[in-house]
């Protein structure tokens, strides 16, 4: 990836020795110096952003706005590695094809356009290749924003790819500008039918008022609506992609007085931002959320089970508030992170039983679809990913985590009837339990072996345990 600082000492090294000869390589000189990073350089950009790239893959006939279980792509990817350990990833995917996200700038793509008018789509480009080698439903969230629609230098290597850059939000003088790039990402790749407009209101916080600007935000998200719409009135978008924090259920300013429980209070400024968003939006084909069943101060309450039932609480609202309209969760978390926002602390089964119960917090809320943050890392021991490193040979070998994603999107896909199941009374305080009409998801929430009786059967269940069962 093109992401490192300019090597300017080995550049002038060049254009040093260069000098030296005819009239015709005295012209490249000139050339070369026109790219360097100071003159807002567009080496390796093109015009062309919106050609269609690569053979797009044909969308089902009745590919609709839910699209079930699935994760997202961040920075580090099986698209890229070990040939043997990429082929081993994309086959287990394409087994079971999953919908996948990847964003526009970040999370393992490059700045899509670092100049205006001038685009450089290499890393997206071979994300949305390894969708298409997978059978994936591939889905664009359209953050971040290029540096010049920021306040930031243009320039093919001028991008600040810092933290606080990335999540800046554009200004609103150049909020069409993303709505364009939006058009051309939707162009360059056709087979892309499902959009979600920003990440998280990134940029969009009201210092003055200390709540969010939901009329910024709104204003972006309707501007991009149109232009999608305009590129293929088929594409569906969907927002706003809200965190939706929750609070220590004593505390009392900004704590929602009607949407709380033991897991905490929601944040009312996040319910209120939703609500600005949902009364003035231009259209929406899904609506989208994100957010931890922990509180903002990172408390699991009750304990870390119990606090899934947030999950159940905020989709019912959500649904609530937008009859008619699949709900997703973009992301969701289980695990409060650490200083540097890594998930060490949980052991392999126990992590894997919490987000199984997270699932079925979101099923039984009404979501339909959710996305897994996969936290990949480039080399060594990958807590929670979905499949091991593909930096070697022997890598990109599924992980639990995976083995229960993909699981679940294929016995509870969009449209699944979930039914009731008879659970022993001294069993209900120990599992959580989901069901059709042809499998049993048991979660087993004690570090410690239990015998259950679930559906008519009686078994036993190791410490954290997730158990299918048919019916």
């Amino acid at each position: 990836m093109r992401r490192q600082g300019w090597n300017a000492g080995d550049r002038r090294w060049r254009l040093t020795a260069l000098l030296g000869v005819g009239a015709a390589v005295l012209a490249l000189v000139v050339t070369l110096l026109g790219t360097l990073p100071g003159d807002g350089g567009t080496a390796g950009t093109s015009r062309d952003g919106d050609k269609v790239h690569g053979t797009p893959a044909v969308p089902p006939d009745d590919l609709g706005p839910e699209v079930g279980w699935g994760f997202t792509h961040t920075q580090f990817s099986a698209d890229d590695g070990s040939r043997a350990a990429v082929e081993r990833v994309e086959k287990r995917l394409g087994e079971r094809p999953l919908p996948q996200i990847q964003h526009i700038m970040g999370w393992g793509a490059g700045n899509p356009e670092p100049v205006e008018g001038r685009y450089d789509f290499e890393e997206m480009d071979r994300r949305v290749d390894f969708v298409r080698a997978t059978g994936g439903t591939p889905v664009v969230t359209l953050c971040c924003a290029p540096d010049w629609m920021k306040g930031g230098e243009s320039g093919a290597d001028r991008t600040d790819w810092s933290q606080a850059a990335l999540e800046t939000a554009p200004e609103p003088e150049h909020f069409q500008d993303f709505a364009d790039l939006a058009a051309t990402v939707a162009r360059r790749y056709p087979d892309v039918r499902h959009f979600i407009v920003w990440n998280e209101f990134k940029g969009f916080w009201n210092d003055d008022e200390a709540r969010w600007d939901y009329e910024g935000y709104t204003r972006l998200y309707n501007l991009v609506y149109t232009a999608l719409k305009k590129v293929d009135e088929d594409i569906m978008v969907g927002g706003p992609y809200l965190v939706m924090d929750s609070l220590d259920p004593r505390q009392e300013q900004d704590a929602s007085t009607s949407l709380k429980g033991p897991w905490g209070s929601m944040d009312q400024r996040v319910l209120d931002a939703f609500d600005y968003w949902n009364d003035n939006r231009a259209g929406a084909d899904f609506v989208v959320v994100d957010g931890s069943s922990y509180t903002a101060d990172d408390e699991l309450l009750p304990d870390e089970f119990a606090a899934t039932e947030k999950f159940t609480a905020v989709s019912a609202w959500v649904r609530k508030r937008a009859p008619g309209l699949p709900l997703w969760w973009a992301e969701y978390y289980v695990e409060p992170a650490d200083a540097n926002d890594d998930r060490h602390g949980w052991s392999e089964t126990r992590r894997v039983a919490v987000q199984a119960a997270g699932l079925i917090g979101m099923a039984k809320g009404g979501a339909t679809s959710a996305f897994y943050w996969n936290p990949e890392e480039r080399s060594g021991e990958c807590p929670g990913c979905l499949w091991t490193p593909t930096d070697t040979g022997d890598g990109g070998r599924a992980l639990p985590m995976y083995d229960l994603l993909a699981r679940f999107g294929a016995e509870f896909p969009p449209g699944t009837r979930y039914e009731s199941v008879a659970v022993a009374a001294d069993d209900r305080p120990n599992v959580r339990v989901l069901a059709d009409d042809d499998a049993v998801l048991v979660v087993n929430t004690l570090d410690r072996r239990i015998s259950a009786k679930i559906d008519g059967r009686r078994f036993g269940m190791g410490a954290y345990e997730v158990r299918w069962l048919r019916r």
